[in-house]
């Protein structure tokens, strides 16, 4: 008799606790998502999750505190004090960044470069505009390109960073976004919520499902010339779970001059605008942060170089617009990539 009692007991154990589990699922299912937006960096934020409560102060509190650190346009932030000539004590956060920006750069041949700032500002697409430089500028920048050039510290367990050349810049543009978006979705793990979209500026963290209980869709944008950011037809749509992806393109920050086009992607080796068919790359990783940097690498590669890239990396995908030889729009993308696809 005791047996069957202690049966029944542990029987009416197993029920409640399944119950409570459904109860809880179902609770989980339940909660609205919210939805908030704001801007950042110069450009708006967009953040979706499934949560009961808003956290949008939280959201830009932790925005902030990336502004702090690396915008080139906050008086306040480390970047704009070591810009300014001063040793700035590096953070865990900027360390992070930094490194990853070392690594990618590695991965890259240096394609991806933190230090062209001085290159980026002489051909007019950075905080600082003037005329548009002759090679001899050109080649004497050159000489401030290389993160080499920055002078590393340890110091009582601290680090400090300085300049080892004096008009030698740091531009973390090509990276920031990324990582407020990955440093959103830390906000969403720290309150355990599993289903999110961040997007700061066209890039992208997403996690679990949508309101409409379907993987994240995510648009990548046709490439128009579209300096004013007006045109918004896709050119795929892609469906994103779990992952992080970043676009780069030359068809938005551009200009002309003497019937000649210029955008805004500087090859570091030769300190000029890149000139080559590849409209658009649009990466995905495991972290936004390391998305960005690449997004913008392979457009200072092209296709063929960035190919060569993703096949030593095959946890990044990569999908790639550019301009085939009959002058048409062309598309590449990962094999992996496929599945993602929205038909």
């Amino acid at each position: 008799m005791k047996g069957k009692k202690k049966t029944y007991a542990q029987v009416a154990f197993l029920l409640a606790l399944i119950v409570g589990t459904v109860l809880i699922v179902k609770q989980q299912r339940d909660m609205p998502y919210q939805k908030d937006e704001g801007f950042i960096f110069g450009t708006v934020y967009h953040v979706t999750y499934q949560y009961n409560k808003d956290l949008n102060n939280e959201i830009l509190a932790e925005l902030n505190k990336v502004d702090g650190e690396f915008s080139m346009f906050n008086k306040k932030s480390t970047v704009a004090a070591f810009n300014n000539g001063k040793k700035v004590e590096a953070s865990d956060m900027f360390m992070n960044v930094l490194t990853l920006s070392q690594d990618v750069s590695k991965n890259t041949n240096g394609a991806f470069d933190i230090t062209v700032a001085p290159l980026v500002n002489a051909w007019g697409f950075g905080f600082k505009h003037q005329k548009m430089p002759d090679q001899q500028q050109v080649d004497s920048l050159r000489k401030l390109v290389g993160m080499q050039n920055i002078n590393v510290e340890k110091l009582s367990g601290k680090t400090y960073l300085s300049k080892k050349l004096k008009n030698m810049m740091l531009d973390f543009s090509a990276v920031a976004k990324g990582f407020g978006s990955d440093a959103v979705a830390t906000v969403m793990r720290r309150h355990d919520i599993k289903n999110y979209m961040v997007e700061i500026g066209g890039e992208v963290v997403t996690s679990g499902l949508s309101e409409k209980r379907l993987p994240w869709k995510i648009g990548v944008t046709q490439p128009t010339d579209d300096s004013l950011n007006t045109n918004q037809q896709l050119q795929t749509v892609l469906n994103i779970t779990d992952k992080a992806m970043a676009t780069s393109g030359n068809y938005r920050n551009f200009y002309y001059k003497n019937g000649k086009k210029y955008a805004h992607e500087i090859d570091p080796k030769t300190g000029r605008p890149v000139q080559h068919s590849l409209l658009s790359s649009t990466v995905l990783a495991n972290r936004c942060a390391e998305a960005d940097a690449y997004a913008t690498a392979f457009m200072v590669l092209g296709v063929e170089k960035s190919e060569a890239v993703l096949k030593r990396h095959p946890e990044l995908m990569a999908y790639f617009i550019y301009v085939g030889k009959d002058g048409k729009n062309k598309v590449w993308y990962s094999s992996a990539l496929q599945k993602k696809i929205e038909k």
